[in-house]
C-alpha cells in the first residue's frame, strides 16, 4: 500500500556505518518503524537531519504489514522548528515528550485524533513565547483522552480519593494501594480542567511539579504495563524552578 502522510519522529537510532533506524507516528497508519540508509552527501537523499524528535514530517513510503521495518521513499519537513532547538527548557521538554510518546504510543494503529493531538501541542510548544513550565503535565493528562484511560472526574464529590488503577474518584480508599489520598486526588480535578493557555496560572515549586509528573507516569504505567523507567526524567525535573 502506497501511503503519503504526515509523521512527527519519536527516536532514531544508528544501525552500523550507514543507516538508522526511525520510529514515527503517523497520521495514517499509526506507529510505523523505518530502516533508513544516510547518504554521505547531505544535497543526495534524505538527509538525517530530518529525524529530530518531534520533528513534523511529510513522508512517502509503500506500507508492508508483513515487515517490520519500512522504507522512505521520500521525506520533508512541513514544520521547520523556530525556538525548540535554540531553548534549552521547550528541548529538555521536547526530549521528554518524544521519549513519552515512544512509549504511550507503541502498539497504537491509525488514531488520527492522536495524531493530530501531539502535533498541535509540538506546534504550540514551538510557539509559545513563556508560560510553558506546565506544559508536560498538560500534555500527559490530556494525551489519556486518545489511549484509553481518561480519568473520570464526573464524580468527585463526597469521592475524596483517587483509584489510579480505575481511573475514577471514590468514596473511601481502595483495597489495593494504587490511589490518591484527599489532599493529592483534589489535585486531578484541577488538572483536568487546565490547558496550554491557563496552565500559566497554576503556580507550582518544583517539587510539586514533579511529584505530579511522578504519579501521572505511574498512572500510565498502570495501564500501560511495559512502559518503562524514562531516561530523560532527571533533566526535566532539573528544569523549572
Amino acid at each position: 500500500m502506497h501511503v503519503k502522510t504526515k509523521a512527527i519522529v519519536l527516536n532514531s537510532l544508528k544501525y552500523g556505518e550507514s543507516q538508522i533506524i526511525v520510529d514515527l507516528l503517523t497520521e495514517d497508519v499509526g506507529r510505523v518503524s523505518f530502516m533508513q540508509r544516510i547518504p554521505r552527501s547531505s544535497r543526495s537523499g534524505i538527509s538525517k537531519q530530518l529525524f529530530q524528535p518531534l520533528t513534523i514530517l511529510d513522508v512517502e513510503f509503500d506500507y508492508r504489514q508483513s515487515q517490520k521495518l519500512q522504507r522512505l521513499k521520500n521525506a520533508s519537513i512541513i514544520w521547520p522548528f523556530s525556538s525548540i532547538p535554540f531553548d534549552a527548557h521547550k528541548l529538555g521538554i521536547a526530549l521528554f515528550m518524544a521519549e513519552f510518546v515512544t512509549y504511550a504510543t507503541r502498539s497504537e494503529q491509525q488514531n488520527r485524533e492522536l495524531f493530530l493531538f501531539v502535533e498541535n501541542s509540538v506546534m504550540w510548544l514551538d510557539t509559545c513565547v513563556s508560560g510553558f513550565a506546565n506544559f508536560h503535565i498538560v500534555f500527559m493528562l490530556h494525551m489519556t483522552r486518545f489511549v484509553g484511560f481518561f480519568p473520570n472526574t464526573d464524580d468527585q464529590q463526597d469521592c475524596p480519593y483517587f483509584d489510579l488503577r480505575g481511573g475514577c474518584f471514590m468514596p473511601y480508599a481502595p483495597a489495593h494501594g494504587d490511589f490518591l489520598k484527599p489532599d493529592e486526588a483534589g489535585m486531578i480535578q484541577l488538572l483536568m480542567r487546565l490547558n496550554y493557555t491557563t496552565m500559566r496560572l497554576l503556580l507550582l515549586t518544583r517539587s510539586e511539579r514533579n511529584r505530579i509528573v511522578d504519579v501521572i507516569l505511574y498512572y500510565y504505567r498502570l495501564h500501560l504495563p511495559d512502559f518503562p523507567d524514562m531516561k530523560s526524567l532527571p533533566v526535566l525535573k532539573e528544569l523549572f524552578c
